[in-house]
């Protein structure tokens, strides 16, 4: 993932596999899964690499909760702001299919989700 910008998460039991994702994707980083989720469906999955963090796939999906894009993941990462505002951080993804994230100066796990969460350095 050394060139991607973003990250696309995907929660598989919310994917409806309705393919809007995957055809909305401009860099073409997205494919429906081989394997069935529980309802029956075949959900989108992140091929892992190449993702600039555009969002258009979120606003593509019908489903909320179905995706989760973190723009600049790799880059963010090492630079998150602890929610006390006192200083850099490190975070590290814990559960990339529902969007759980560690942040390492508290232990605290928090949940990213369309960029509301994200908050860079200067």
């Amino acid at each position: 993932m050394a060139n991607a910008r973003g990250f696309v998460a995907v929660n598989e039991e919310e994917c409806k596999g309705c393919d809007l994702c995957v055809t909305a994707c401009p860099v073409d980083v997205l494919h429906l899964a081989q394997h069935f989720n529980t309802h029956g469906y075949n959900p989108s999955e992140y091929d892992g690499d190449g993702c600039t963090g555009c969002g258009v796939c979120f606003y593509a999906c019908p489903e909320p909760g179905a995706l989760t894009v973190f723009k600049n993941w790799e880059e963010s990462r090492h630079k998150y702001l602890n929610p006390n505002g006192e200083g850099v951080t490190s975070l590290t993804l814990k559960d990339p299919i529902k969007g759980l994230a560690v942040i390492e100066a508290t232990g605290e796990i928090i949940a990213l989700s369309n960029f509301l969460n994200l908050k860079f350095a200067e």
